[in-house]
């Protein structure tokens, strides 16, 4: 199987020539098994040529979340994309799916093996070209926080305020409610102040994906079929089971989650406006200390949102169909 997904990117890569969209991906991993499909999303649409992943920053520091990365990367025939970790600091959590994944997949990589996020940030924007890079987040934001404040050093002597500026073409955050709400995890993290300086501190635009719009979009249960040791198996299969909010309702078989980085990812790579959703640019997002966050209207900023266009349910057939390589049906 690996052999040939392998075979399949580089046919790939000779024949599609240079990808449309510059992919940085920053992930809580292994937490929400959204996460999980965001990135299998990336893989695919990396080996079809429609983006290029240039690198993974993982907010999360538990202790199997670059084995269980790796491993995914190895799977999908992409071992030498890198991978940046927010802390070398590490803990387990028996319900994360990481090591469930890194336990039945090959991986070569520990927390230990891999560079800080932030000077895989800044290594890589540092090599591209001008305005290219689009940045996803689907997880809270203390990467982009230690990215802002960095000061020059040895991949630029920009500060990373600046290099963001110079390099990054826009921001896609999953995140927030909109056009208010209270308390959403990727805009609190229990990290109180994050987000605020995040969104006060970034000029490029950003794009919000809200909790609103994955919550609406129900997928995964169609991974049951899958081999046993396929990533999105084992990975949606523990979730199911050993995640505190979705244990109560498992019965054995793998359960339909709410879609919310799908959708960050498939904007990115795919835009999709007037299509699958809408967008509301005529003011600018505000984030309060403990992460609630409400919209105030007025002149067109560099902030915008989305607002669900299409059926939920299409849009979950449509999801799955990327996070399952089946290109012919996304349509």
């Amino acid at each position: 199987m690996r052999v040939f997904i392998v075979l399949t990117v580089i046919l790939f890569k000779v024949f599609c020539g240079t990808a449309q969209v510059k992919i940085i991906f920053d992930t809580d991993f292994g937490g929400d098994a959204d996460d999980l499909g965001a990135l299998v999303m990336l893989h695919n649409l990396h080996n079809k040529g429609e983006c290029e992943l240039l690198g993974i920053a993982s907010w999360s520091n538990e202790q199997y979340v670059i084995p269980a990365m790796d491993a995914v990367n190895r799977f999908y025939g992409n071992p030498d994309i890198p991978i940046g970790i927010r802390s070398k600091d590490s803990h387990y959590q028996y319900w994360n799916y990481n090591k469930p994944i890194a336990d039945n997949l090959p991986h070569e990589l520990s927390n230990n093996d891999v560079p800080l996020a932030l000077n895989l940030y800044r290594k890589i924007l540092s090599e591209q070209v001008d305005k290219s890079v689009t940045v996803v987040t689907v997880g809270p934001l203390k990467n982009i926080m230690d990215l802002i404040q960095s000061k020059p050093d040895k991949y630029s002597d920009l500060s990373g305020k600046k290099l963001i500026e110079k390099k990054v073409k826009e921001f896609v955050i999953m995140g927030g409610h909109f056009p208010s709400g209270e308390n959403e995890w990727n805009f609190n993290g229990n990290m109180p102040g994050v987000t605020k300086f995040v969104l006060e501190n970034l000029t490029v635009p950003v794009i919000f994906s809200g909790f609103e719009i994955g919550a609406a979009i129900k997928s995964g249960a169609v991974f049951s079929k899958l081999d046993k040791n396929h990533p999105l198996y084992v990975g949606w299969r523990h979730f199911s089971e050993h995640a505190p909010w979705m244990k109560e309702y498992y019965t054995g078989e793998i359960l339909n989650n709410s879609t919310f980085d799908q959708t960050a990812v498939l904007y990115a790579v795919r835009g999709g406006v007037g299509k699958y959703w809408e967008i509301v640019d005529n003011g600018y997002c505000v984030a309060k200390e403990n992460g609630d966050n409400y919209w105030i209207e007025g002149d067109k900023y560099n902030h915008a949102y989305l607002v669900l266009k299409r059926d939920p349910e299409e849009m979950a057939r449509l999801i799955e169909a990327v996070m399952l390589n089946e290109f012919l049906k996304t349509d």
